[in-house]
Parts: structure tokens; C-alpha cells; sequence
């Protein structure tokens, strides 16, 4: 019998599964895996046979590599962190974050050498973290894989995100770059990772090449965290210096004429922090200026949530706030999400403030200080908001779904000469060029507070709703999801393939009455999707926009189609100005479009089945 030696060689891409014959090819195999740690990285196995012919039989196993890719959440990093979510086992753990921060560490590095022409040493990385469970052992992995790429680590502590980019910037910190341990407004059992540089956050095209990275890492390497940290990360209290930033912001613009240092006097304020990170903005910033906080919620930090989930478009947050402004006689209502990068309020007459209202709301502030400036937002914003903000001199570009795309967007189009003040999204997430072009919830309510006060000092007593109390909401509005039948793996090109067909569909008039929108103001086409400028952005998750028109060429509504980041699903949003429009759009769309391609033998649209026929949800 010939005798056999193996040999490793790591694969990035995909191959076939070997078939092995021979009883010694399976013992060669059989070693091969045992020595290739627990992780399950693309191998190679070369079976070589005494006579000096070499036959190879690849082995794919390639599984674990996989799930560090998968773990990308657009710009960000999500997973489930902590066993008791069903249907979901944990990938989120401390080995892959160490790898991911590892990988983020020497991306850094790399990129500070090519902007300075040199090496760099003592390259300096903040760490910040909402109160979820898991935040203690996954800050250790990444400090651990920050100090293996070489650089110097700062725990913040409990932080905002916010607050972790401004730790690039604030003297005397200024780090070089940061991380923000968070998974926003999704449950206790989950946790992620979302990094700034002095520029800003990351773009989807650079986390993916840090994850495919530290894929490579996690599938090369014992899987365990190195628990011993030979330099362990500096403590700094960074939310006090960023606290006081807020604070001399509000009292700079406000210049009371009475109590400068306290211009929140006479005014009671409710925050609603959601046991997130956001309780320091009553005790440090609003307590500081005088305001009133009785009747706050929720401020103390539970990395369960036990109350509700902390997010401005959660029904129950905004329903608690309402009732505390309404109980207490509160001027203003604030609720933060998990890591305060979003905010909505309630005004004096309890009505809530987010969605299309808030964009409303901010659009009526910045207007008032930056006249015919373009505003963005994602493209499920309603026709009505783009009357609002026409009728008051702006211009309205409807872009992307996804906050980064929207901030970028407005980024691209100051860079092209357009002046852009505002990009806000309809989950809350709201950037302003004045403030770096971050999205900040506690400054978004700092510019609110700042034009409520001014509002009372000259006169008014209306309360900060009555700025938007033109704007008209759409007669229908609905939003249906279609789960991709796949492997999770295969379900982002699935759910491509589903998106770019309804684009075809269209553009052969298979719909009639059906054409891709754009609103033709700032290079965005083909559905607010293409930018057709001479530096367009990349795509991360495909979606059109269409409006729909009548025999009669009389319009009926919008339906916009677009992959979900988050999970293997594709989102429907429609609107309409016309009575039943939003479900006259569903049937057209189910029948002209889902059955007519096919597309039952790749997703369940029951949702779309049910609305179809009732014309309503639940």
C-alpha cells in the first residue's frame, strides 16, 4: 500500500465536497480535521501517494467563516450574543469578536499609514457600551484583539454612540478611532459592534472587508479569547466632557437674557431612556440647566429592557412618554433608543413626534436657519413631507433605505455643491452637516429644546408641535414582509434576484401604470436607488421605488420594495392618497408580479396574501 502525507492549504472561496475512496484517504482526512482546530475553515487536503503522483480532494468546510460574514449588518456588526431567543442560536461570540476587532484594529492602522505616508505607533481606540448582559465579556475580546493588532485601548463604559465618535474629536481625547458595543433597539439577547474613525462611521464596503478578514483570523486560529490582557485598557470618563459639549451648545444658541447658565429654567422636560444608555441626559444635561425632570422614566441602565423596548417608534415607549408629558403638564416629551443615535418626542399636547413628524419637525428648524438648503431621507418618506418641505422653500431627495446611506448621500451631495443641512431617516436616525454629519439623538433633541425656548422668549406659548401642524398625513399607509425560503446563506441573493425582477417587470410594462420613481433634484434615478453622478455609491441591499398611477394617468400611490439587512425577508411599503389604493397596489402586485414570476417557490408571501384579500392586518 502506498503510504500518504497531508498537507493544509486555507481557501477563501467555495469547492465541491471530496469523495474519498480509499480507506487510508478517510484516516488522512480524519487526521486533517482533528488538526484543524474547532473552527471550520475552507481546507484543502493533498493526498500524496509514495510513487510521486499527487491527487487533491478538496474539502470544503467552511461553515464557521460563513458565520463571521454574516454577522456584517450593513455598516454595523449584529448577532445574537446570549442563548433564550428561539429559532436563534448564538454567533455573536467572544472568539469572533476578537478576530472582528482584531481585523478593525490593523484596518485602521493600514489606513493611517496610506493618509500620513509612515508608519504609525501608539494607535488609540476608544470602547463604549450600551448595558445589555453581554457587554462585559465581549468588551474583553475586544480589547484583546484591539492590543493584538497593536493598538492602544480606552474604556468609556456605559456610552451613547453618538458619543463614541465624538471621542475622535473632543479635546483632550481625540482617539483615532472608535468602537460602540450595541445592537440599538433589538432584544437583550442580542449585541454588535459599530466603528468611527475621525471621518465618520464606516461604510458597508469597508466592515465587509474587515469581517471577510477576520473570518480568515477566527478559522485559522484556536477559537478562544485571550482572556489576559498584557496592557489593559485606560478607564476614561468621556460622557461628562461630551455631556458638557451638549450643555454649552444649548446654552451658547439659547443666550438667555435672564439665567444664561440655566436657560432650561421653567421648563419640565420627560426623558424616556428606555434603560438604555440615554439617562445621562437628564442628570447631566438637562438637571444642569435648570429644567424640570420629574415624572422621567426609565433611566436607570438594565441590560434586559424589562419595561419595553427602547426605541422611538416602539408604540409602548411613545404611549408612556405621552401619558407622563399629559399626567405632569410637561412642555416635551424625549424618548431615546438603546445607544440614544435616535430619538422622538411628544410635545405639550401629548401628541408623539416621529416618522415622517419628526423629519417635519427638523426640516421646520433647519429651514428657518438655512433657506432653500436640500433635505434627504430614505425613500419611505410620504408625498405629503415632500409638500411640507417644498411649501417652505427646501428640496427634498429621496434616497436609499438604510441611515448611512441617507447621512452619505447628503455627504456626496455637499461635496457636488448641493448645499444639504439635513438627512434624516423614518426610523429616527437624523444627521446634520453642522454636527460632523452624525447621527445624534441627543443633539437632535438639543436642537429641538434649543428652538422651543426661543419659541417662549418670543412670545409664543403654541408649544414646539405647532410647527408642524400643516403637515397631512397619507390617507393609507402599509408595511408587508415576505419571508425568503432559503438557506440563510443564499438568502441575500435570493432576495436579489426578486428585486431586480420586480425592476424588469416594471421597465417591460408588465405593470401598468407602474414606473420607477426619482425626484429628479439630485442625480438619484432608477427608482431612488442609482446615483448617476460621476462618483456613485456602492449598493448594500438592493430596492426600488415605483409609483403607481390609474387608467386615467391619475396617481395613486407609491409602493417601495427593498432586502432587509437585518434578516432573510424583503420589506413592502405602500402609501396612497386614494381610499382602498394601498390594497388595489397588493393585488396588482401579487398577482401581476408574484405569481406571474413565479415567485411562490422562493418566498412566502402570506402577509401580501392576506392584505390582498382583507385589506387589512391582524
Amino acid at each position: 500500500m502506498a503510504s500518504t502525507s497531508t498537507s493544509l492549504i486555507p481557501l477563501r472561496g467555495h469547492g465541491r465536497k471530496a469523495s474519498f475512496s480509499s480507506s487510508p484517504a478517510k484516516t488522512a482526512l480524519k487526521k486533517a480535521l482533528r488538526f484543524s482546530f474547532s473552527s471550520k475553515s475552507s481546507v484543502v487536503i493533498c493526498v500524496k501517494s509514495s510513487s510521486g503522483a499527487v491527487k487533491y480532494n478538496e474539502v470544503v468546510v467552511d461553515e464557521e467563516m460563513d458565520k463571521i460574514r454574516r454577522l456584517q449588518n450593513g455598516s454595523d456588526v449584529r448577532g445574537v450574543a446570549l442563548e433564550g431567543e428561539k429559532g436563534r442560536t448564538v454567533d455573536l461570540t467572544p472568539p469572533a469578536v476578537e478576530a472582528i476587532a482584531e481585523s478593525f484594529g490593523e484596518w485602521i492602522i493600514k489606513a493611517l499609514e496610506k493618509e500620513r505616508g509612515r508608519p504609525v505607533e501608539d494607535v488609540t481606540v476608544s470602547l463604549g457600551k450600551d448595558p445589555r448582559i453581554s457587554g462585559a465579556s465581549l468588551s474583553v475580546a475586544v480589547f484583546a484583539g484591539l492590543a493584538r493588532a497593536g493598538c492602544l485601548t480606552f474604556e468609556m463604559g456605559l456610552a451613547t454612540t453618538p458619543a463614541c465618535f465624538m471621542s475622535t474629536l473632543l479635546p483632550p481625547f481625540a482617539y483615532d478611532a472608535s468602537i460602540m458595543m450595541t445592537a440599538s433597539h433589538l432584544p437583550y439577547t442580542r449585541n454588535g459592534l459599530k466603528f468611527f474613525t475621525k471621518k465618520g462611521g464606516l461604510t458597508s464596503p469597508e466592515v465587509e472587508e474587515i469581517c471577510d478578514e477576520a473570518a480568515r483570523k477566527y478559522a485559522n486560529r484556536l477559537t478562544k479569547v485571550s482572556t489576559m490582557l498584557n496592557s489593559p485598557p485606560k478607564k476614561v470618563d468621556f460622557m461628562r466632557a461630551y455631556a458638557k459639549h451638549l450643555r454649552d451648545i444649548i446654552k451658547e444658541r439659547v443666550n438667555h437674557p435672564i439665567h444664561y447658565d440655566t436657560p432650561l429654567k421653567g421648563f419640565q422636560i420627560i426623558v424616556n431612556a428606555g434603560n438604555g444608555s440615554g439617562g445621562f441626559f437628564t442628570w447631566d444635561v438637562l438637571d444642569q440647566l435648570g429644567a424640570d425632570t420629574f415624572g422621567s422614566l426609565h433611566l436607570n441602565p438594565n441590560g434586559m429592557f424589562p419595561n419595553h423596548i427602547p426605541n422611538p417608534e416602539d408604540k409602548t415607549a411613545m404611549a408612556l412618554t405621552r401619558a407622563a408629558v399629559l399626567e405632569n403638564t410637561a412642555d416635551l416629551g424625549i424618548v431615546f433608543d438603546t445607544d440614544v443615535d435616535r430619538s422622538g418626542v411628544v410635545d405639550n399636547n401629548g401628541n408623539p413626534i416621529n416618522g415622517d413628524k419628526l423629519i417635519a419637525l427638523m426640516s421646520a428648524v433647519v429651514l428657518k436657519e438655512h433657506p432653500g438648503t436640500t433635505i434627504v431621507t430614505d425613500a419611505r418618506t410620504s408625498m405629503e413631507l415632500t409638500r411640507f418641505i417644498t411649501d417652505r422653500g427646501g428640496h427634498h431627495c429621496l434616497y436609499r433605505v438604510g441611515y448611512r446611506n441617507v447621512i452619505d448621500k447628503g455627504v456626496h451631495l455637499n461635496q457636488d455643491g448641493v448645499e444639504t443641512h439635513l438627512m434624516m431617516e423614518t426610523s429616527g436616525h437624523g444627521a446634520l452637516k453642522e454636527n460632523y454629519f452624525l447621527d445624534d439623538g441627543a443633539y437632535m433633541v438639543v436642537k429641538i429644546i434649543i428652538e422651543m425656548v426661543r419659541m417662549t422668549l418670543e412670545g409664543s406659548d403654541e408649544g414646539i408641535g405647532s410647527l408642524i401642524k400643516d403637515l397631512e398625513e397619507p390617507l393609507e399607509s402599509i408595511e408587508l414582509r415576505m419571508n425568503i425560503i432559503s438557506e440563510p446563506k443564499y438568502a441575500k441573493a435570493r432576495g436579489r434576484e426578486v428585486i431586480e425582477a420586480f425592476r424588469s417587470y416594471i421597465e417591460e410594462c408588465q405593470l401598468k401604470g407602474w414606473e420607477l420613481d426619482a425626484c429628479g433634484d439630485c442625480w438619484v434615478s432608477e427608482g431612488c436607488l442609482v446615483d448617476s453622478n460621476d462618483s456613485p455609491a456602492a449598493i448594500d441591499a438592493h430596492m426600488y421605488r415605483a409609483k403607481v398611477s390609474n387608467e386615467k394617468n391619475d396617481e395613486i400611490g407609491w409602493v417601495h420594495i427593498r432586502q432587509s439587512i437585518h434578516n432573510p425577508n424583503i420589506a413592502i411599503n405602500m402609501q396612497s392618497s386614494v381610499p382602498g389604493g394601498c390594497q388595489l397596489m397588493t393585488k396588482v402586485f401579487r398577482e401581476k408580479f408574484l405569481l406571474a414570476s413565479g415567485m411562490d417557490k422562493i418566498l412566502d408571501f402570506s402577509q401580501v396574501d392576506k392584505y390582498a384579500k382583507l385589506g387589512k392586518m391582524g
